[in-house]
């Protein structure tokens, strides 16, 4: 399949990220991959085989003139941007009296300017060519707290962000740009870990015992991005564990 269409997905080196790039890069989508170290988006190309249509910025997304960058380089190798996949993000569990200064800061740098300034071009962009998507890779745990997770800091963030997909969906239904969000539960990526008693209190975070994978979440996101009449929905991926008690 092939298609002329272009795509940003931050945090585009491991993870979820990547698994979202290598899904558009096999539907034939030129992807333009951010992540903080070029080194780290080098290797993640080789393993997607150096494909000539990805291309790599590497910089701090909190930043506004890596924002920029991303766009301007999807624009002079691409021409436009169709969609763009806020998934560079940070999870940091603790209590609330354990939180650090540096614990906020990150946070905010990373998962709410991480969304402002990518969004605010791609919302200037994609207006103007009366067409696009916004994707944000949230938390259903910002859905519906849990108490074996005390995470303060990205239900915070996280949370918000979840609000600001429907208020920016609002704000460019008229331009024809859909905004959603998919919120996952606990996916297998390397950051948690083999540990076999951390792996068997994650699963218990699910009602259905289980975590998922990154293809469940790829899989939400090519939905959103295929539809031209979903907008302002927040999508959970979590194993059913936004809809209650168990």
């Amino acid at each position: 399949m092939s298609t002329n269409k272009t795509v940003i997905v931050t945090g585009a080196s491991s993870g979820i990220g990547f698994a979202l790039a290598k899904a558009y890069l096999e539907r034939g989508y030129n992807v333009v991959g951010n992540a903080r170290s070029l080194e780290r988006l080098e290797s993640a190309a080789q393993a997607l085989g150096n494909p000539a249509n990805f291309v790599l910025v590497a910089g701090d997304i909190a930043l506004p003139s890596t924002a920029a960058a991303l766009f301007e380089r999807a624009i002079d190798a691409f021409g436009k941007v169709d969609i763009l996949i806020n998934n560079a993000g940070i999870f940091i569990a603790k209590p609330v009296g354990d939180y650090t200064e540096d614990d906020l800061e990150t946070i905010v740098s990373t998962n709410l300017k991480g969304f402002f300034y990518p969004s605010q071009q791609a919302a200037e962009h994609m207006r103007a060519n009366r067409d696009g998507h916004i994707v944000t890779i949230t938390a259903s745990v910002a859905m519906q707290p849990n108490a074996k997770i005390p995470a303060l800091l990205p239900v915070l963030i996280k949370g918000g962000l979840n609000h600001a997909t429907r208020a920016l969906a609002i704000e460019l239904a008229t331009s024809n740009v859909r905004v959603n969000a998919v919120a996952p539960g606990i996916i297998v990526t390397p950051m948690h870990g083999t540990d076999e008693g951390t792996t068997t209190f994650l699963k218990g975070l699910a009602p259905n015992g289980a975590m998922g994978s990154t293809q469940d979440v790829v899989d939400a996101v090519l939905y959103l991005t295929d539809s031209t009449f979903t907008s302002g929905t927040v999508m959970a991926v979590d194993g059913g564990a936004t809809a209650g008690t168990w």
